[in-house]
């Protein structure tokens, strides 16, 4: 079992950036691929990006290609987020996510280990 803390959201204008982390507790996270998702107001859940248990492999929705970098540290047990060219689109709360599997050819599904989220705001 893992439990995670996002953190580093915030405000910023469109074309800026924020870099968000996720602190994992539990000594099997480097087993776990991770994921990103968000949930904009009024929206469903929506996958962001992922990347494999030991970092060598990333998967992005198409929205964030070129955006957004997903990034691990298994000795530090965390997975970061980082975010570019910010649009108001991309305002959510973000959550990180242990994900049951990975896959480089398609959004992964979620598992049930989510973290509390950080809300992300972009001003146009």
């Amino acid at each position: 079992q893992v439990q995670l803390v996002e953190s580093g959201g915030g405000l910023v204008q469109a074309g800026g950036s924020l870099r968000l982390s996720c602190a994992a507790s539990g000594r099997t996270f480097s087993s776990y691929a991770m994921g990103w998702f968000r949930q904009a107001p009024g929206k469903e859940r929506e996958f962001v990006a992922a990347i494999s248990w030991s970092g060598d492999s990333t998967y992005y929705r198409d929205s964030v290609k070129g955006r957004f970098t997903i990034s691990r540290d298994n000795a530090k047990n965390g997975v970061y987020l980082q975010m570019n060219s910010l649009k108001p689109e991309d305002t959510a709360v973000y959550y990180c996510n242990a994900l049951t599997y990975y896959s480089n050819t398609h959004e992964t599904p979620p598992s049930s280990y989510w973290g509390q989220g950080t809300q992300v705001t972009v001003s146009s």
